[in-house]
């Protein structure tokens, strides 16, 4: 059933009717450098009910030990084990499902939250942030010690990164191509700008190939992961997002209730 929450009295209902709020971040509880108005004195009300509050962001730029400076900053409490970001996931998945090989390291087109998630599990990597830049159409050397390539949300994105990674992936045998999430904007200064899908479309072109693997919402894997580590009923939980296609589809898909604001896209 739809509802719409106009008043005070639905609004508590909501609340009540709920353990468990997952929260989207970028759209949902801030834009950029600015929190919307009442999401910190909101954050505090949920937790002096009890309720259980988890933040589920795509947003990969930032490590989830960043995220909780932004947290601090806009006055809401949170936990790093609070935190399930697309970056985790993908350093997660690299390790726990891929069992990525010791002696092989990702290149990364993308920022340094994927960097420092990589890192925190033990990953080597390459390449993002240190690969900003022009390109002067010199040769890309081969490096046969790059086993994965990573892509997401990447402010300084430039042709040698492109150029390096369609590298790998057409010529290291098993290189596996991930995407931390295919948002295709997100928003931004009251607008918004091209995301991670759209950074990771034209090296998809190049290769004319998908990714092997997709790990931001609506995929499954943070959701599980916040299941099995805290042991969560799904019908006392409730994902809060303003995007259909993944925060909304993200709940869906995963048999929970979902609230979509309209702050964000």
């Amino acid at each position: 059933m739809l509802d719409n929450l106009q008043t005070k009295e639905q609004r508590e209902a909501f609340i009540d009717r709920y353990d468990n709020f997952l929260f989207d971040c970028d759209g949902v509880l801030w834009e950029g450098n600015h929190v919307f108005d009442n999401v910190p004195e909101s954050m505090k009300l949920l937790r002096e009910k009890g309720k259980h509050v988890f933040f589920v962001t795509n947003n990969s730029t930032k490590s989830r030990v960043s995220f909780l400076g932004k947290f601090q900053n806009f006055g809401i409490q949170a936990t790093k084990e609070e935190v399930f970001s697309s970056a985790f996931a993908t350093a997660s998945y690299l390790k726990n499902v891929l069992e990525f090989p010791q002696d092989k390291k990702v290149y990364i087109i993308g920022m340094n939250g994927i960097r420092d998630e990589l890192a925190a599990e033990g990953i080597r990597s390459c390449g993002g942030e240190e690969d900003a830049g022009l390109f002067e159409n010199e040769p890309i050397e081969e490096d046969p010690e790059i086993g994965a390539v990573v892509v997401g949300l990447d402010t300084k994105v430039n042709y040698r990164k492109y150029a390096k990674a369609y590298t790998y992936l057409l010529k290291n045998k098993n290189c596996h191509f991930i995407v931390t999430n295919e948002d295709s904007t997100y928003p931004q200064y009251g607008s918004f700008y091209p995301g991670a899908g759209s950074i990771a479309a034209p090296l998809i072109t190049a290769l004319g190939r998908r990714p092997d693997a997709v790990l931001g919402k609506p995929a499954q894997n943070m959701l599980e992961a916040i299941f099995a580590e805290y042991g969560l009923d799904p019908k006392k939980t409730v994902m809060i997002g303003d995007r259909l296609n993944t925060d909304i589809e993200f709940g869906v898909n995963g048999g929970i209730d979902t609230l979509c604001v309209l702050t964000g896209k």
